[in-house]
């Protein structure tokens, strides 16, 4: 799951069967150890302001009110904000705006470049099938290489950023030898559908959208290029001064998810109202999702890490990023 603003409405037919996904349910020991309750928390009460995005989890969280369930005896409300994409919730989270939230790789990355309170709580299983390039189902374009010169619509700052810059380094393509128009996926789209753009970077389930109502083309997934990860993340005074409010979170997370995993259909039910895409559409999307959440372990550090020192060598950053530097709980505590 990644940054997803409202998405332009398609009207699609039942999909074929899901592939194969990889699962990680947080219910297992890892996470049972890594962020084990320790009890009620440790502040008499107050509001734990959440910010979403219109599709994955936290969606479906926020309408089943499992979290309230869980915090409100507790002393503890919530408050729900939702944000187009990962960039601005990261603004939010940085500007104390809101306590916690997911985004996909890129946008933390240039949240720890703007503050060193980010902190990564969580982080989900990859998914690279589930962005992709996208091109018209008529269109000369059949290979990455053929991107040359071309104009591609993207979310700047977003994961499908750096599903770019990877894509034009496999095909050995300068960054600057493409024409970029940074646009929201709603506009995206219909720049997309008029022909103003060659080719657009988008995740699921905008991407499972275009799919069906314009009959585009995936000229390449994320797959070899790019992890494709959610992330959950909050601040530093959060975290240290409730981390028994961040692990409920992230537990109310894991039990969902595990949920989820094996009720594709279900949640493409549920989630339909909110998101304003058909179930069908949804169907196709979440087959190419994963589910679960965790500590960040060492493989996902390493490649956030190279997030960061791709868009750092390219000068989009204004200094390097350690990432290590923003997880929690720390390794060494886990």
């Amino acid at each position: 799951m990644t940054d997803h603003p409202r998405c332009p409405r398609a009207i699609a037919r039942a999909a074929p069967a899901a592939p194969h996904r990889r699962l990680i349910l947080s219910a297992g020991a890892g996470l049972a150890a890594a962020l084990a309750l320790r009890g009620p928390a440790r502040a008499a009460g107050g509001t734990v302001r959440i910010g979403f995005q219109k599709y994955g989890s936290l969606v479906l969280l926020k309408g089943r009110g499992n979290l309230e369930k869980t915090l409100n005896p507790l002393g503890w409300d919530v408050a729900w904000s939702e944000f187009p994409a990962g960039p601005p919730l990261m603004e939010a989270l940085n500007a104390g705006a809101v306590d916690f939230g997911s985004a996909g790789e890129a946008p933390p990355i240039f949240a720890q470049a703007a503050s060193p309170d980010l902190r990564y709580v969580g982080a989900e299983p990859s998914a690279p099938k589930g962005e992709a390039i996208l091109v018209p189902k008529d269109s000369a374009v059949r290979t990455l290489a053929d991107l040359r010169g071309k104009t591609i619509a993207l979310n700047k700052g977003s994961n499908v950023h750096f599903l770019l810059v990877r894509a034009l380094e496999s095909a050995k393509i300068p960054y600057t030898d493409v024409k970029l128009a940074f646009l929201a996926p709603a506009d995206a789209n219909a720049a997309f559908v008029r022909g103003a753009v060659d080719a657009w970077a988008i995740w699921d389930p905008y991407l499972a959208a275009a799919e069906r109502s314009t009959g585009a083309r995936i000229l390449a997934d994320a797959q070899g290029l790019a992890p494709n990860r959610q992330f959950y993340l909050s601040r530093r005074a959060f975290v240290e001064a409730q981390p028994e409010i961040v692990q409920t979170l992230l537990q109310a997370i894991g039990d969902l998810d595990t949920w989820a995993s094996g009720h594709t259909e279900a949640v493409a039910a549920e989630l339909a109202p909110a998101v304003g895409i058909p179930a069908p559409v949804l169907t196709v999307a979440l087959g190419r999702q994963t589910f679960g959440v965790a500590p960040l372990d060492a493989t996902a550090t390493a490649e956030q890490q190279k997030v960061a020192d791709a868009f750092l060598a390219l000068g989009l950053l204004p200094k390097p990023v350690r990432v290590a530097d923003a997880v929690w709980p720390r390794p060494d505590k886990v």
